[in-house]
């Protein structure tokens, strides 16, 4: 498998996402609550196992069908989960009573391509006719990694994963265009090929990765330094397995200039009332 740079698809195993959360973590809607008040400000690696995480991105609407035909050209990177529509900050499918502007632990600022700040609430700069836009995120299927006997280096660890911008560029939409963003975890060679085919079962939140053991196939030249997230450890024997990252959107927005968009900061993902084993009805209610 080492050298392989993948495609799509997989069969579809047991979920098990859907056991009940170890006892003593709070709920999804608790945690969110503490979010929304400022009590939690950390990155969400690790909380909430079995549920979905999502990446967020906002942008005005005069972007907006641009940013949709993105994600839909790029479904690795920027798996779509919902659209909340200017006028609303309430993601309804995903987490009813949310609040976009409030419920992530911190934002990214985006002002004419530069990232000029990171905030806990972006309610004093929204404006009417945002879009926001809830991605898959890869913290998602974690759980089941670990359900499936396998490490996840970085909650051994207590970081977050690395995060790498790659030279795959992705298939551009209007102003959006750029690098494709991968979330890199280590295993050894067997359980690389267990791990590929445990998330190849969630498309949804990014599915199987698209390269292993090769980094220099995707333009990664210096694993020791991630663009994002936190340096992981590869011990001798293993090899590095790449998923496409829902960071993507930040790389392509330097590039986008728009006057304002606002992000998740990496690391920092909405938290979603969706237990993994759900998306598949919820796609199909989409259609």
């Amino acid at each position: 498998m080492a050298g392989q740079t993948l495609k799509t698809g997989s069969p579809e195993l047991p979920n098990p996402a859907a056991a009940a959360p170890p006892e003593g973590l709070k709920t999804v809607r608790e945690l969110r609550a503490e979010i929304r008040a400022g009590r939690f400000t950390t990155n969400t690696t690790g909380k909430v196992p079995g549920f979905v995480q999502a990446n967020l991105t906002v942008v005005p609407a005069s972007a907006a069908f641009d940013f949709l035909l993105f994600c839909q050209r790029n479904p690795k990177p920027c798996p779509l989960l919902e659209v909340v529509e200017a006028g609303s900050v309430e993601a309804v499918r995903l987490a009813p009573g949310s609040d976009i502007r409030t419920d992530l632990p911190r934002y990214r600022v985006f002002r004419d391509g530069v990232m000029t700040e990171e905030r806990s609430d972006v309610r004093d700069i929204w404006q009417d006719d945002f879009v926001s836009f809830l991605l898959g995120c890869s913290y998602s299927f974690e759980w089941a990694l670990l359900q499936g006997g396998l490490e996840v280096r970085h909650l051994t660890l207590g970081t977050r994963p690395a995060v790498y911008r790659t030279t795959l560029a992705c298939r551009p939409a209007g102003a959006f265009r750029g690098p494709m963003v991968v979330s890199m975890r280590p295993f050894s060679p067997a359980d690389a090929e267990r791990a590929s085919e445990i998330t190849g079962a969630y498309p949804d939140v990014h599915g199987a990765p698209i390269q292993v053991g090769e980094p220099a196939a995707i333009g990664i030249t210096d694993l020791a330094h991630p663009h994002y997230g936190n340096s992981v450890p590869i011990h001798e024997g293993e090899v590095p397995v790449f998923w496409a990252c829902g960071v993507t959107p930040q790389e392509v927005l330097l590039n986008a200039r728009l006057p304002l968009a606002i992000t998740h900061d990496p690391g920092h993902m909405f938290l979603t009332d969706i237990r993994e084993e759900e998306l598949k009805g919820l796609r199909e209610a989409v259609k």
